[in-house]
């Protein structure tokens, strides 16, 4: 069945008129019978045959429209499922009958032009990328009411069966396109440059540490020993300081006026640790001690007790696990010429390990007496030593060459110079002294366990400033007291004021503090031989020392 086509109105005239009929331009050839644009009526300026637009075939394939039943208005008969549509059977070529063109719905033609209820062909769909699928179309009846036949039209009117008219604006025909998306290829650029420059870097810095290492071609290259660290030999330096070591420790007192740094060691696991009196008397009542151990752990200390006459002290830390006792050797059995490892703090240079010899050993000296009646002097029968001691090291054991302690280093013979500001400096010139362990293991024991210490005596009143040689007894009394004490051991021995004694125990004594230095070398209880000149003539005596408590 074909479908006619309105003519469309003329702009001047009614169609009807002779006037349209006259001026009406004639086709240039015969008319088509058959009515196919461009050879039928209305001529070559028929409108344009539809422009078919490629869009996505459905997944299930595309339905093509049934044809209207026969009789005017009715429905399209549904196929069955899964069928396929009916067909006509073949005839022979020159009897099959013209296709019937489907009618679509009216479509407007843009403002300014003239419009036609014409019918168009139905497009054919295409395909055109798997992923723009578009719904399935579906074919629903249509009643027209200024026609006798019914229109398919699709269930989507703005789908892909809209009729292309070449006047509309753009976009405004046939299915929307979307624009090609363009896939941006900076991404993988911008990843590939960063790996790149990681791989550069790394390559980079793993070329120059080993440059810096082991140099690059052509640098010179020194050789050197590779040999393994061994052990020490314990009896080396490096094996005496490695036993001895973690037994010292730096001490930092604080007082109200004045403020000192020295060094100790470790007497005991209950935390006793043996100094100078002069090290920790800064604190006096109130002060503050910190005890610095050899690890860097620190810890709080309070004085046990001291005594000014041998410089010594005993302070306690408590709460502190792990220490490291230091064992004491024998002072006596020091022989001149052995070798010794001082170790200690100077200048608060904590750990510092010099090393000597004992230089001499009952070297009379005495140190202190800043006060000035004396009470702050001690006297000290030393051992002498060249190894290097400074300020700090007060305090600081000199240990042998099996790191057991022979001494407590206390004090230096310093050169005496001026620096560019005006002060005074002194440093070690090789001449340190040591508090004899033997004595001061005596006098720490005191200390620890009644707090004080005491003093041998012989009970006599020495004249210090007696120009000659040995150490005269006073022939007068001072303060209304007898300079020999009544009942005291220097009386009961026989001993008168004027007497001078010159030998102790065989030895030369050469002063009054000489004498001194060498009674307090011994303990109470000790018996002593003198050797006396009264009048011209020697005599010798025997006594026993006594004792005087001082704190």
């Amino acid at each position: 069945m074909q479908l006619a086509k309105a003519e469309p109105e003329a702009a001047t005239a009614p169609t009807g008129s002779p006037a349209a009929a006259s001026d009406r331009p004639r086709p240039r050839h015969p008319q088509d019978p058959y009515g196919t644009p461009p050879y039928g009526d209305p001529g070559p300026w028929a409108p344009a045959p539809p422009v078919q637009r490629p869009v996505t075939t459905p997944a299930h394939g595309t339905q093509l429209p049934q044809p209207v039943a026969a009789g005017g208005y009715g429905t399209a008969a549904p196929p069955l499922p899964g069928a396929l549509p009916p067909q006509a059977p073949a005839l022979p070529y020159g009897e099959q009958p013209l296709p019937a063109e489907l009618p679509v719905p009216p479509q407007p033609y843009p403002q300014g032009g003239s419009g036609t209820d014409g019918g168009g062909f139905v497009p054919l769909p295409a395909v055109v990328g798997a992923d723009a699928p578009l719904p399935p179309e579906r074919l629903v009846p249509h009643r027209e009411t200024s026609g006798e036949h019914g229109h398919l039209v699709p269930a989507h009117p703005g789908g892909a069966w809209q009729q292309y008219d070449p006047w509309s604006p753009p976009g405004q025909n046939g299915p929307a396109v979307p624009p090609p998306v363009r896939r941006s290829r900076r991404g993988p650029l911008v990843v590939g440059a960063v790996l790149l420059a990681l791989l550069a870097g790394g390559v980079g810095g793993t070329v120059g540490v080993y440059v810096e290492r082991h140099g690059g071609p052509g640098d010179i290259v020194l050789p050197q020993d590779d040999e393994e660290p061994r052990p020490r030999d314990p009896h080396s330096v490096a094996g005496i300081a490695q036993t001895a070591l973690p037994g010292v420790v730096t001490l930092h007192v604080r007082g109200n006026a004045e403020q000192g740094t020295g060094t100790g060691f470790v007497l005991d696991k209950q935390g006793h640790i043996l100094t100078n009196n002069h090290v920790v008397e800064p604190a006096g009542e109130g002060g503050e001690i910190s005890v610095t151990f050899s690890g860097g752990q620190t810890a709080k200390a309070r004085v046990v007790g001291r005594d000014s006459g041998y410089d010594l002290a005993v302070v306690q830390v408590d709460g502190v696990s792990g220490l490291h006792p230091l064992t004491l050797g024998n002072s006596d059995a020091a022989r001149v010429g052995d070798p010794v490892v001082a170790i200690g703090a100077p200048y608060d240079l904590a750990n510092t390990v010099t090393a000597g010899i004992i230089s001499a050993k009952q070297r009379p000296i005495t140190a202190g007496g800043e006060k000035g009646d004396g009470s702050d002097v001690s006297y000290v029968d030393a051992l002498q030593t060249d190894a290097p001691i400074n300020p700090g090291n007060s305090g600081g054991p000199l240990v042998d060459g099996r790191a057991r302690v022979i001494g407590i280093n206390s004090a230096i013979r310093a050169a005496d110079g001026s620096s560019p500001d005006g002060t005074t400096q002194g440093g070690s010139i090789g001449l340190g002294f040591a508090i004899p362990i033997n004595q001061a293991k005596r006098v720490a024991e005191e200390l620890i366990n009644t707090g004080r210490a005491t003093h041998p005596v012989i009970g006599v009143t020495l004249e210090m400033e007696y120009p000659g040689d040995g150490a005269r007894v006073s022939g007068l009394a001072k303060d209304g007291r007898n300079p020999v004490t009544p009942g005291g051991p220097a009386a009961k021995a026989g001993i008168k004021g004027g007497d001078v004694i010159t030998r102790l125990d065989g030895a030369p004594v050469h002063s009054g503090e000489e004498l001194i230095i060498k009674i307090r070398s011994h303990r109470p209880g000790d018996t002593l031989t003198l050797t006396l000149r009264r009048g011209g003539a020697d005599r010798t005596v025997r006594l026993t020392l006594g004792s005087s408590g001082t704190g």
